[in-house]
């Protein structure tokens, strides 16, 4: 059973800084494309960052230059490094797996950590 559980969700003040982490289980993360998705209250669910097939990555404008994703192969993890949080980055965080070959296609979620930017 394939598994991706996210955690490190807080209430945080605007300009402070958090790290989420995904642990995958059932699943070997080096073989799939990651990434961090988000959904806002009342809003549908966006790309914030993840890595392309390449190993480079991609993110949403808005967090250009404060987010940062990373991954321990080893620890079969990924990591979303938030800096310079704002009140608009308040949402629900998602760890996604994707996996494509050819005629295969495999998207897994976790079940998401909050994120809340507050004074």
């Amino acid at each position: 059973q394939v598994r991706l559980v996210e955690s490190g969700g807080d209430l945080v003040q605007p300009g402070g800084s958090l790290r989420l982490s995904c642990l995958g289980s059932g699943i070997i993360i080096s073989n799939y494309v990651m990434g961090w998705y988000r959904q806002a209250p009342g809003k549908q669910r966006e790309l914030v960052v993840r890595f392309t097939s390449t190993g480079r990555t991609k993110e949403t404008d808005s967090v250009q230059g404060r987010f940062t994703i990373s991954k321990d192969n080893a620890k079969n993890m990924v990591y979303l490094q938030m800096d310079s949080l704002k009140p608009e980055d308040t949402a629900v965080y998602f760890c996604n797996a994707e996996f494509a070959a050819g005629s295969l296609r495999y998207t897994y979620w976790g079940q998401g950590t909050q994120v809340t930017v507050s004074s």
